[in-house]
């Protein structure tokens, strides 16, 4: 099961590409700060270094929605509509999702782009962690029959 990743680098190719053209100037702001910070015999900080890396990937421009849903439709074309699921990463891509999704509070965006794409509720609900319950209960079924196994 694929699980989209919300990350703007991995769902749109201009933004990755911008992200890469500053990648050099953004780890040198962070060098720097850690320089400074340890030649003045202090800890470094990660939620400096965090918001330093938010500073740098703010100065390039969010994609649509609209590339976070291509990507999802990408994805069920390729491997099936029971594939896919969603894995947003929001504790872990720095704010650095598309525009209009900020938190899981934005979900129905997303379910609404997906209705307006065509998709079915159906298909819908499996996106939206269907796919991932089955295969939770497929994991838990395998799991129970290895113990039986074992035990005997």
């Amino acid at each position: 099961m694929v699980q989209v990743n919300f990350y703007n680098g991995f769902i749109d190719e201009d933004f990755r590409k911008a992200m890469m053209a500053q990648q050099k100037d953004a780890a040198a702001a962070v060098q720097k700060y850690t320089d400074q910070l340890k030649s003045e015999g202090k800890p470094v900080n990660y939620v400096d270094i965090d918001r330093i890396e938010r500073e740098w990937m703010a100065k390039i421009p969010r994609p649509p929605l609209k590339s976070l849903i291509d990507h999802i439709d990408h994805i069920a074309k390729v491997a099936g509509i029971d594939h896919v699921g969603l894995g947003s990463d929001f504790d872990g891509v720095s704010g650095a999702t598309p525009q209009g999704i900020d938190s899981a509070a934005d979900l129905p965006k997303i379910t609404q782009a997906l209705l307006d794409r065509g998709y079915s509720a159906e298909d819908i609900k499996k996106i939206l962690g269907g796919n991932l319950m089955r295969v939770f209960r497929e994991v838990e079924g395998v799991s129970h029959e290895m113990q039986a196994a074992s035990a005997k």
